[in-house]
């Protein structure tokens, strides 16, 4: 099992930030994949899913059509687009592998977790 994120960093109010997932063919193969994140003092929430196909994109009604999420099957690398980032975008962010081909924005949907990425957004 092989998930890492990277693409984390300290951005200013406005800016971008690209995310990326690096999987092995074996983890992501055939499994939906999903962006989840934690801020300080707060639970886990849902931030973008995609499917095994790369459809039917969810996101999280917090985004309001701010983050896109992708996925290349070439290198097996799930990304998250993230514009006009906020103070509240601060999180650890999180890609998850889930247990079938079909995305949910439950965590419990995903049976395997990267570490994290650290995102600061500064105002």
């Amino acid at each position: 099992v092989q998930l890492q994120a990277s693409g984390g960093g300290l951005v200013q109010a406005g800016d971008s930030l690209k995310l990326s997932c690096a999987t092995s063919r074996r983890t992501s193969s055939n499994n939906a994949m999903g962006w989840f994140r934690q801020a300080p003092g707060k639970d886990r929430e849902f931030v973008a899913a995609i499917d095994w196909k790369g459809g039917n994109p969810l996101y999280a009604h917090s985004i309001n059509g701010r983050f896109a999420i992708s996925r290349d099957y070439a290198t097996n690398t799930v990304y998250l687009q993230m514009n006009s980032l906020a103070p509240e975008d601060t999180a650890v962010y999180y890609c998850a592998a889930g247990r079938s081909s079909v995305s949910s924005k439950e965590a419990t949907w995903y049976r395997y977790w990267g570490q994290g990425t650290l995102v600061t957004v500064s105002s």
